[in-house]
Parts: C-alpha cells; structure tokens; sequence
C-alpha cells in the first residue's frame, strides 16, 4: 500500500502595493507549476491585466460578508474599501494533497495564517525605495493621487512590519529578485524538518538477510 503523500509546503507571500509580489508570483508559477497559488476572494473590480479564476475570484461585497459569517476564510481583511480573504477549504486540500501552496496576501492577514499554520514560510518582497513604488503605482493608472497618497502612508505602516517575515526580497532588479525567491522555496525543501522522514528511513535498522 503506498504511503500518503507528505504533508506541503505553505509560503505566505506579502508586500505593499508596487513593490513587484505579483509580478514575482507570476514568474514562479512560470517556472514551478507544480506549486499551487491561493487564488484569493475579492471585493474590488478586476484590473485591466486581472483575469477571474486567474488571479482573483471576484465576488460581491454580500457574497463575502456571508462568507465571513459562515467561517469560509482562512483570512480576510478590508483593504482600500475592499475585501480580501483566502478560503481555508482550498488550503487545506492542496497541503493534505502534498501540494506546495503560495499565500498572496497582506501582513495582517499573514498574521493570521501564521496563528493556525505555524510552520508557514513567510516572505516579505520589498521595493528598493518608497520613491520607486510610488512611480511603479502611477504607472499602473488606475487610482487618484489622493488614493496613492494613501496607499503610500499605509506602505510605510507595512514595511515596518518587515522583520516579523522569515525573508526579505528586494525587488531592485526583476531578474535578481527573482532568484532570490525561487532559492528561498528551494531551501525550505531542506530545512531539517522538511527531510525528517527521508532522514528517519535512513536511521532505520535494516532487517539481516
């Protein structure tokens, strides 16, 4: 009978607004599809890139609010006028599965995974100034100078937090940030924990023929 499959990996992946996480995201699932992304539930309109299913299930704010009520988040927080959440029923599944899983979503809700998934990697993608995420979210076009301001103000907030994360990536240069969170999946593969039943095998006394 074979045995069942061990138990995944859960990577919470956080950052303020223009600091490049989705990008990031985007080019691991490039290059590792066989890691399963949390596609999170959200209250807010798709952006011109967004895709449904893809990057976000978007529902209505009485759908989420009823959500919320019947215990269907892992997560969830009011970002911007928005909701956010991440539904505990798909985590679960890929994880007992053996699928590695990656959590896109803010601090507050990192903290709130990390209090029921204790063994969670949390990685924290930063930008090289709060200059440059200012220029990275004009460009996308899509909010008011004041809504910028805000967000700036609230990223501060955030990047104080930074240490509580087990990584920190600057996102400088695309390709060098890159590397940096693809070794950082790969190392936690090696983490002592990570390999206690490979190790536990080979401890075994062996039978004498």
């Amino acid at each position: 009978m074979a045995a069942p499959p061990s138990r995944g990996h859960l990577y919470i992946i956080s950052a303020p607004s223009g600091a490049g996480k989705t990008t990031l995201i985007r080019k691991i699932r490039e290059q590792l599809p066989e890691i399963r992304f949390s596609v999170s539930c959200t209250t807010r309109s798709p952006r011109p890139d967004e895709l449904p299913g893809r990057d976000y299930h978007f529902v209505s704010r009485n759908e989420f609010l009823r959500g919320i009520e019947a215990g269907r988040f892992l997560e969830w927080a009011e970002v911007h006028g928005h909701f956010y959440g991440t539904e505990a029923s798909q985590i679960e599944a890929g994880l007992d599965a053996g699928h590695d899983m990656i959590l896109d979503i803010d601090v507050k809700g990192a903290s709130q995974v990390r209090c029921t998934h204790s063994q969670a990697h949390t990685i924290f993608i930063v930008p090289p100034s709060l200059e440059e995420m200012g220029r990275r979210l004009r460009e996308r076009n899509t909010e008011s100078e004041q809504q910028l301001v805000k967000r700036l103000a609230v990223a501060r907030q955030e990047l104080q937090l930074a240490p509580w994360f087990d990584f920190i990536v600057i996102n400088d240069v695309l390709g060098e940030a890159f590397t940096s969170l693809l070794s950082i999946l790969n190392a936690c593969h090696c983490l002592s924990s990570s390999r206690a039943d490979r190790l536990k095998a080979l401890l075994q006394p062996q039978p004498q023929i």
